[in-house]
């Protein structure tokens, strides 16, 4: 089951009321979406987006509890901007987004995101797009793919790795990926991270233009939330922290980051829910 991570804080700082409209950028497993909901009875609204249509499959039960309260969106959330133009929800009074990757995309084989189950090197978060994790190892350049490896996943052994790739190919499967890491680095080593983790984590990143869309997304957040509305973002790794940290601080838009310092999960929580471990959450509030 999904637990949605930081919820108590991600409530605590967009201090949803009666009446409010809100956009859930990120749907996922729809925690935040319906805590907001439960708290802006009776006649309070989500836009909720999500780039991954299963996630917007499973929302089904939540349409029938809420009705026309929630509007689901099949997008990327960098295009926010224009989504709440086309639905009645600019100057909405706040915005959050859980960067975190969905338990229903990581446990499916198919979708190739998770070194510890066999499937195809796909990593599309949106199926949509045309581009996999498959068409990257099989026809990149070693030089490209160690870029992506060291610049998305700080990989330190990025040309090794490019290198046992390339000498691999073809690659269609997460095992043959695994393989071709295992190579350079040796297998995982009890208490430290699996070798294959940056690598996953670099093309997931660079095959859906993770860190790009986050910037679009902060941008049109910034630019949609009316004043005294507040932003509220959950990341899980330091590039992402760092796009958000420094957006909120240079926004174009006047703004006071209301995090002075990152929020974390409490013992509690992590214990709940490993997961939450590494997430970091950040809020801004327009003014």
């Amino acid at each position: 089951m999904h637990i949605p991570v930081l919820l108590g804080e991600v409530i605590h700082f967009l201090n949803p009321k009666p009446g409010g409209r809100f956009i859930d950028a990120t749907l996922g497993g729809g925690g935040h979406s319906r805590a907001i909901l439960e708290r802006t009875a009776p006649d309070g609204k989500v836009l909720a987006i999500d780039q991954d249509e299963s996630a917007l499959s499973s929302a089904t039960g939540m349409v029938e509890s809420f009705g026309s309260r929630i509007t689901l969106v099949h997008s990327n959330f960098r295009h926010l901007r224009e989504i709440a133009e086309s639905h009645g929800f600019t100057d909405c009074d706040g915005i959050v987004a859980d960067l975190g990757m969905s338990s229903m995309m990581v446990d499916d084989p198919s979708r190739g995101f998770s070194f510890m189950r066999e499937g195809p090197l796909d990593m599309r978060m949106d199926r949509n797009q045309t581009l996999t994790a498959a068409d990257v190892l099989n026809t990149y350049s070693e030089k490209e793919i160690a870029d992506i490896l060291y610049l998305y996943g700080e990989e330190r052994r990025s040309r090794p790795i490019a290198r046992s790739i390339v000498r691999s190919r073809p690659l269609h499967r997460t095992t043959d990926l695994v393989a071709a890491i295992g190579r350079v680095s040796g297998g995982p080593r009890h208490g430290q991270i699996h070798p294959a983790t940056r690598s996953f984590q670099a093309l997931r990143i660079f095959v859906n233009d993770e860190l790009k869309s986050l910037e679009d997304f902060i941008d049109s957040a910034a630019a949609t939330v009316r004043i005294g509305g507040r932003i509220v973002v959950i990341t899980f790794h330091s590039l992402e922290d760092r796009i958000v940290k420094q957006k909120f601080r240079a926004s174009a838009v006047p703004g006071l980051v209301l995090t002075k310092k990152v929020v974390t999960a409490g013992d509690a929580e992590v214990r709940g829910n490993p997961r939450a471990r590494s997430a970091k959450l950040r809020a801004w509030e327009r003014n």
